[in-house]
């Protein structure tokens, strides 16, 4: 046997030739990122957690995983469930414990009628891409979640994008564009901004337009019950359609929205994520619905959570951190470029504190982050800990020097100057009065 022969027989090739337009297409949006700003190494991935590390990484935030309730119920599921066939959710009957979950969840944020899907990602294409079409246009917060922009894509639906948390640059855009559908999340993944969206809704109802709110990061830990933003504010029979990933507060693997009654069949042979994915598994199922009445009865819990939340976006702003642009349980350390956000990932890893690189495209070019999210279970031990680690981080990493908080600087030193200016052309025109 030739040598080539054995090596090709050691190392047999798996795979045949990436066409050359792949590879250029490569070379030209992969390759640079990887050896020039990574390094060489995957921008997402750190170092293993060591056991004693404060995990700040996860959405679970009413920290629901483990729950007994939860976790006997999928076990008697698993044990009692050997006559279910695993099909699309669109041929479950009526009786099916799907449907079950479906009407209480949406019972609990106070809608007619929801449907699961396999994710937060699919329930917001599905949707949307049911609700608009060619003539509808849809207008989407700059921060919405991706998922919202390619249910827009998928509709073939006009979008604009809107700046974020600004409803009168939505009004504006409407007046030129018309009518249609808007989107908004409630609490926006990358920053934890809350959105104003009682100002929304004005603008939403002055033009007869429709709104989805994908209330994700809110469903579980806002609201009575944790029935979510909008049932804290008391407008969810003004909302037309909420969306939400349960992989978030309820710590499973699923997607959800809510539409009228009268729109369940025609979701059902449209919305292609229902028809074309397979319905989940009955032990899933379980653990939701016995997740949902955890949640519901989880005061203490939403209640420990704001409190974390409170305490230690005070602790970073005290240390010099600019986390200006949120409010809630999700915050975001906007270091810049990606190589920068892997310096400061690495940085607080090595002192074990945990978080998650968000960088393009789950952000804009040159906004890499790291995302720390918080839960209802850290400890007073923990909570020092962070505390401790972002006082002595701070000297090394000059967060008051990152371009978001220069930006903030800025924007400062105009809206002072605007000020002044419109104090002194009151006081002109005052004088002007008098004489």
């Amino acid at each position: 046997m030739h040598l080539a022969e054995a090596r090709i027989q050691e190392n047999p090739v798996l795979d045949p030739t990436m066409s050359a337009a792949l590879a250029r297409r490569i070379a030209r949006e992969f390759t640079p990122r990887w050896d020039q700003q990574w390094g060489g190494k995957f921008v997402l991935h750190g170092r293993p957690a060591s056991a004693g590390a404060v995990r700040l990484d996860g959405n679970d935030y009413l920290s629901v995983t483990g729950h007994p309730d939860v976790v006997n119920a999928q076990v008697a599921a698993l044990r009692l469930g050997s006559g279910s066939v695993v099909q699309s959710g669109v041929f479950l009957l009526g009786d099916h414990p799907a449907h079950a979950f479906e009407k209480s969840l949406s019972a609990w944020i106070g809608k007619e009628d929801g449907y699961l899907c396999q994710s937060g990602y699919a329930a917001n294409m599905g949707l949307l891409q049911i609700i608009a079409d060619e003539q509808t246009p849809v207008y989407l917060d700059g921060l919405a979640h991706m998922s919202l922009w390619e249910g827009a894509r998928a509709a073939k639906a006009p979008a604009h994008a809107f700046r974020h948390n600004d409803p009168q640059h939505l009004d504006r855009m409407m007046q030129r564009h018309g009518p249609g559908v808007v989107v908004v999340d409630s609490v926006y993944s990358t920053t934890g901004a809350l959105c104003p969206l009682l100002d929304i809704l004005e603008v939403v109802e002055r033009h007869g337009a429709m709104i989805v709110v994908d209330e994700s990061h809110s469903l579980g830990t806002h609201g009575p019950q944790g029935a979510g933003l909008c049932a804290q504010l008391g407008v969810t029979h003004r909302v037309h359609f909420i969306t939400a990933s349960l992989a978030k507060a309820f710590a499973g693997r699923a997607g959800y929205f809510s539409a009228p009654a009268s729109m369940r069949y025609y979701t059902l042979i449209s919305s292609f994520p229902n028809i074309f994915s397979s319905s989940l598994l009955p032990y899933e199922i379980a653990g939701l619905a016995a997740a949902l009445e955890v949640i519901r009865y989880s005061d203490e819990a939403r209640s420990r959570l704001r409190a974390n939340t409170a305490r230690l976006r005070q602790s970073l702003v005290d240390a010099g951190f600019p986390i200006h642009q949120g409010s809630e349980q999700i915050i975001a350390l906007e270091a810049g470029s990606e190589a920068a956000a892997m310096v400061l990932r690495d940085t607080l890893e090595a002192r074990d504190v945990v978080g998650s690189i968000f960088c393009a495209p789950a952000t804009s070019q040159n906004r890499a982050m790291v995302r720390l999210t918080l839960n209802a279970s850290l400890t007073e031990a923990e909570m020092l800990h962070v505390e401790s680690v972002a006082r002595e981080v701070a000297p090394l990493l000059k967060p008051w020097d990152w371009p978001i908080a220069r930006r903030a600087r800025a924007s400062a030193k105009v809206a002072i100057a605007q000020v002044a200016s419109a104090e002194v052309a009151s006081a002109q025109a005052s004088g002007a009065a008098a004489d």
